[in-house]
């Protein structure tokens, strides 16, 4: 008998237990009293008032329920969040480099410790630094990035690239690529990044193009095997561009950064019909744009046989290419020899944090206003595709990534202000619409 008194008090005290605890559970699952747990989770949580409301109606509060579900996936559904973005413009192409790399992911500093570059004058290089930078305060930049000195491999990183890319406007991203087992002189192999990359552009519906760098041994014979791995490795991914012909054939588009280093003869082994290595005419035929600094180079791109130009220093009167009151006469030039001409424009230049030598190629970007010329002056020239230099050649202070206010001992990074640190995804995406607008004009 007491065995059962002692179970029954056990019971009674075991329910009001209950009954004071439950509450408190419920309490703390309100969204006016929690301030844990995502939003998402919040806005599946019914308010007090809800729940008065439902226990008079049980069939609508269910369906209610419901629809406050279906509105909420909807709302975290990735397809929503394309929609904040504007259009991409596959016209609008940007420079873009995944050489960098941090402890984190790559063991080490890559790119940001970049050395600083003797002038080529012994008796000047007296006169400047030497030595390499020492991330993380001190890297080889004027301005400092907002994402600070990341890595190109971080999953992290690349998708907010992309949604910057993709507030910009910018459709393509122009990848500054080595070949296998390949790379610069201060960074690491490239290509192995390469099904990242086009994975995170795929998400956001941009494309890639590939910026062929100046490897060791460029020859026409290389360039052969290399374009055959790039189309046969990469070639049936989804953001992997191609443009649309007159003839209406959709086919890559290559970049060939510093063409002019070899000759018209060994370029037109390759890109020519009759050529010993030709590509013409074949599954891995494409568009091959040449860089173009100097006016002499035009008749080398013709004999080299070319299908365009393209000029991409960000710095207006450096070179005749990238002086701006030139790309009319360029276009012409284009226009009379069938070839597409892709103006590079860029909101500025500075790389005295690598070059302390070269202040005098430095161009101040205004509070954005060089960008807006640059891209007047491409406009103005009515050309097929626009380039930008660049979206994040931090060495040469011609990104348009975000960047930051920073100041470590002595050395005070530049920054956007008094604007705020997207204004020139901002400026970019104002002349993409507009460019947009304009070559449906010019088709009229």
């Amino acid at each position: 008998m007491a065995r059962f008194r002692r179970k029954s008090c056990c019971v009674i005290i075991g329910l009001a237990l209950a009954v004071f605890i439950i509450p408190v559970i419920l309490k703390s699952l309100s969204p006016e009293d929690n301030s844990f747990g995502s939003q998402f989770a919040l806005r599946l949580i019914p308010s007090s008032r809800d729940v008065e409301k439902d226990t008079r109606d049980p069939v609508s509060s269910k369906a209610s329920w419901i629809l406050k579900l279906i509105a909420a996936m909807k709302a975290d559904s990735p397809e929503n969040k394309m929609q904040d973005f504007p259009e991409p413009n596959y016209n609008v192409h940007a420079f873009y480099y995944a050489w960098y790399g941090n402890p984190q992911f790559d063991g080490k500093y890559v790119h940001w410790d970049h050395p600083i570059l003797p002038h080529w004058d012994p008796k000047v290089a007296l006169s400047y630094p030497t030595g390499r930078h020492e991330p993380p305060d001190d890297i080889g930049t004027n301005f400092y990035p907002a994402l600070g000195p990341y890595s190109s491999k971080d999953p992290s990183v690349l998708e907010e690239h992309m949604q910057q890319l993709r507030t910009a406007g910018v459709g393509v991203l122009a990848l500054s690529w080595y070949p296998a087992n390949m790379k610069d002189d201060n960074g690491e192999e490239i290509d192995n990044l390469v099904p990242l990359i086009l994975n995170a552009a795929d998400k956001y519906k941009l494309k890639v193009v590939f910026h062929i760098e100046p490897y060791k041994n460029r020859d026409d014979a290389n360039m052969h095997e290399n374009i055959k791995y790039i189309v046969e490795r990469y070639g049936s991914h989804p953001a992997f561009y191609r443009y649309k012909t007159n003839t209406g054939k959709f086919l890559p588009l290559y970049y060939i950064y510093d063409s002019y280093l070899q000759s018209p003869q060994v370029w037109s082994q390759l890109l020519k019909s009759n050529g010993k290595h030709t590509i013409r005419n074949t599954p891995y035929d494409g568009i091959f744009i040449a860089l173009l600094v100097e006016e002499r180079h035009k008749k080398g791109i013709l004999n080299g046989g070319f299908d365009g130009l393209y000029t991409y220093f960000a710095t207006n009167g450096f070179t005749y290419g990238s002086s701006h009151h030139n790309w009319r006469s360029m276009k012409t030039f284009c226009d009379y020899n069938d070839l597409m001409f892709i103006p590079s424009v860029g909101p500025g230049y500075i790389d005295t944090s690598i070059r302390p030598w070269n202040s005098q190629n430095t161009r101040n970007r205004i509070n954005g206003k060089y960008y807006e010329t640059s891209f007047n002056a491409a406009l103005a020239a009515r050309p097929q595709i626009i380039s930008i230099t660049s979206f994040n050649e931090w060495h040469e202070g011609t990104q348009i990534e975000r960047a930051v206010p920073k100041t470590w001992v002595k050395t005070v990074y530049l920054d956007y202000l008094p604007h705020k640190s997207t204004v020139y995804l901002e400026i970019t995406n104002k002349w993409a619409r507009k460019f947009s607008e304009e070559q449906k004009k010019w088709s009229e």
